[in-house]
């Protein structure tokens, strides 16, 4: 597999940085390198947040991501979006929230944009509106293929509460679907 670079970007409390760790985990766990870089504002909810993931099999030397060379990124806040979202490259994926994003003029010609109500799915489908990592997480790995799905699913089991894991996976299913069908047109 070559390098592939994703960005998460939210605003604080959303749980873009728990999606970031367990992708850098998983890739660890199967031989490779995984290493997520945050940057966040001093409010610690409500502040625009970003987090850079970068998978490799082979050792990273350089934890950033420059602009223009991100191959995914999903955004489920507009000030997060406004920012960050020119880390992107060309033709590249962004995944939006449409309930809470709106791409600017001339966006939608110069990435591929998908809609997935990430929130929306969470709350009402899966009943916890803190499963929307674990949604972001389906969805950027059903997108990219980035990780093996299984090792992902453990990864991320091992990293939330056992009463939760019910939810999580079912948040799992849900992202994966909602990928899949947007991904598939």
């Amino acid at each position: 597999m070559s390098r592939t670079l994703m960005r998460f970007t939210g605003v604080g409390g959303q749980g873009v940085l728990l999606a970031g760790e367990i992708f850098a985990a998983a890739k660890i766990k199967t031989g490779g390198y995984g290493l997520k870089t945050a940057t966040y504002t001093s409010q610690v909810r409500g502040g625009p947040t970003v987090v850079d993931i970068t998978l490799d099999d082979e050792e990273i030397y350089y934890p950033y991501a420059n602009d223009g060379e991100i191959n995914f990124m999903l955004s489920v806040a507009q000030v997060s979006y406004d920012l960050f979202k020119n880390g992107v490259m060309k033709g590249g994926t962004i995944v939006i929230d449409p309930n809470l994003i709106t791409p600017a003029e001339g966006d939608r010609d110069y990435w591929n944009i998908y809609e997935i109500p990430i929130i929306t799915i969470a709350k009402e489908e899966v009943g916890n509106v803190i499963t929307q990592s674990v949604v972001a997480l389906a969805i950027a790995n059903t997108m990219t293929k980035a990780i093996d799905k299984d090792v992902l699913i453990e990864t991320m089991l091992s990293k939330v509460p056992p009463k939760v894991h019910e939810a999580n996976l079912k948040a799992y299913e849900l992202g994966e679907k909602y990928a899949r069908a947007c991904h598939m047109d």
